[in-house]
């Protein structure tokens, strides 16, 4: 359907010249609207919406050079063209100061002004089209996406809400495949930036000698291949947002002049001299521990505090409790709709081996783990056969364990969490049979029930009395 296009909007004060001017718009297809002086068409600016503005350079009282003017600081998008008799290069430059996209000197070809109409209407799709493609490109980031009724992520959505509205620059830590992607979405969907542009850089996908040209552009013939010049990134987000993914990967020196850029917001391209102001929020993320990047004078530490004005911490899947079972369950919604499957709920002993798991993907790894699951499973629900045996990912949280005991919090917080990653490991190694796990670690079932339910780890009421289920046998007669 082809996009209707607002009308264009006629200021003159000679009525021949209106009619002629309406007449060959119009021929094209074009809404017009005539009005006979700037004041008139002032108060018409200020109440719609129009494609352009012509109007001639002599009006009965305001002059249109004072229109112009007037029009183009309250309203700079909007494209005008002015049309004169008394054509001269002084005038020329007056009116293109005064904001006229064009010039004409009567008496003009009828193409000169259908070709100038031409371009508006070119721009005016082409905005809106972009600005559907932003729309588009925001609205998977929603504060709804973000499922979770642990207290770690009530939280977190609560400090979103709170710092979404502001240009406050937040970085995003967390391990790989909790979702800090999703939250630089939400805060710019959320915040007064929405409908400018969202641009997204992963650090770690560019290599060291392109990502300075990515950022900040280049200027024509700044190295080999710059066949012409190239704005960055961080232009292209301009009155926006740019969110850096992966930013303790950036190289120091890179970092130095990400810094300058944070300090005044000025920029200046690859080979270039001039300095160019720049009004953009900046988000950061990184899953690498940002205090051992600075330990080891791998980041900078005062583009460091340059970045953490707010600090958003994900906390790991595994340490969300139930929250396991709502993403799964909200994963399942989605890939059911999408692959037309008629599986919709999941059976209890694929929930109770879904929570058993460590999950050292995160989000990303259980939204992949139901996606297999969907397109293996025949029956209503998800049955335990369709799920991973999750031996590779066993060992990879085996790996990962040690980790728990840097990440910072109380010693009570850092004993919990090895315990619990040392359970999940045994459980894991065991094949979830309660009663082997409890001789392994020299306790008794109702000792180890115990300290499974302190540490938030379930694997359900049918498990704890058949321990042999998850290994795959029969309940006994």
């Amino acid at each position: 359907m082809t996009l209707a296009l607002p009308p264009v909007l006629v200021v003159d004060d000679e009525k021949n010249m209106r009619s002629s001017l309406q007449t060959i718009l119009a021929d094209e297809g074009y809404d017009i609207t005539t009005v006979e002086s700037a004041e008139a068409a002032l108060a018409l600016l200020g109440r719609e919406e129009f494609l352009m503005v012509i109007t001639d350079a002599r009006l009965g009282g305001m002059s249109g050079y004072d229109f112009l003017g007037k029009a183009h600081a309250q309203w700079p998008q909007l494209p005008t063209l002015m049309i004169t008799a008394y054509a001269t290069p002084k005038l020329a430059v007056q009116a293109i100061q005064a904001g006229a996209m064009n010039y004409l000197a009567k008496p003009f070809a009828p193409e000169e002004l259908i070709h100038a109409a031409a371009l508006c209407a070119e721009r005016y799709r082409l905005l809106r089209e972009n600005a559907g493609l932003r729309a588009r490109a925001t609205e998977g980031f929603r504060l709804e996406q973000i499922v979770g009724e642990s207290p770690s992520m009530r939280a977190l959505r609560e400090q979103i809400r709170t710092f979404a509205s502001t240009d406050a620059r937040v970085l995003i830590l967390g391990e790989s495949g909790t979702g800090k992607e999703l939250v630089a979405g939400a805060l710019h969907a959320l915040s007064r930036r929405a409908q400018a542009n969202y641009v997204r850089i992963n650090c770690a996908a560019i290599p060291e000698t392109l990502l300075e040209s990515e950022l900040f552009g280049h200027e024509k013939g700044a190295f080999t291949g710059a066949l012409r010049q190239k704005p960055g990134r961080v232009e292209d987000a301009s009155e926006g947002t740019i969110f850096l993914d992966e930013i303790a990967d950036m190289s120091r020196p890179l970092q130095a002049k990400l810094l300058r850029f944070l300090e005044d917001g000025s920029i200046t391209r690859v080979g270039g001299a001039q300095e160019l102001r720049v009004n953009v929020r900046l988000l950061a993320a990184t899953n690498r521990d940002i205090v051992q990047a600075i330990a080891q004078d791998q980041f900078r530490e005062d583009l460091f505090h340059r970045l953490n004005v707010v600090q958003l911490r994900l906390p790991p899947l595994r340490e969300r409790g139930q929250d396991v079972l709502l993403l799964a369950e909200y994963f399942l919604r989605t890939f059911g709709v999408s692959m037309n499957k008629s599986t919709r709920g999941i059976s209890e002993d694929a929930r109770q081996k879904l929570q058993s798991h460590h999950w050292p993907g995160n989000v990303r790894e259980l939204r992949n783990v139901i996606e297999r699951a969907l397109i293996l499973e025949s029956t209503a629900e998800v049955q335990p056969g369709s799920l991973p045996d999750f031996h590779l990912e066993g060992r990879l949280h085996k790996t990962a364990a040690p980790k728990a005991a840097v990440a910072g919090g109380s010693l009570d917080e850092i004993m919990d969490a090895f315990e619990r990653e040392l359970i999940n490991s045994v459980l894991e190694h065991h094949h979830y049979n309660l009663t082997k796990v409890a001789e392994q670690f020299k306790i008794s079932r109702h000792a180890l029930r115990y300290r499974m339910q302190r540490l938030n780890i379930s694997l359900g009421p049918e498990a704890e009395e058949y321990p042999a289920l998850a290994a795959g046998k029969d309940k006994p007669a």
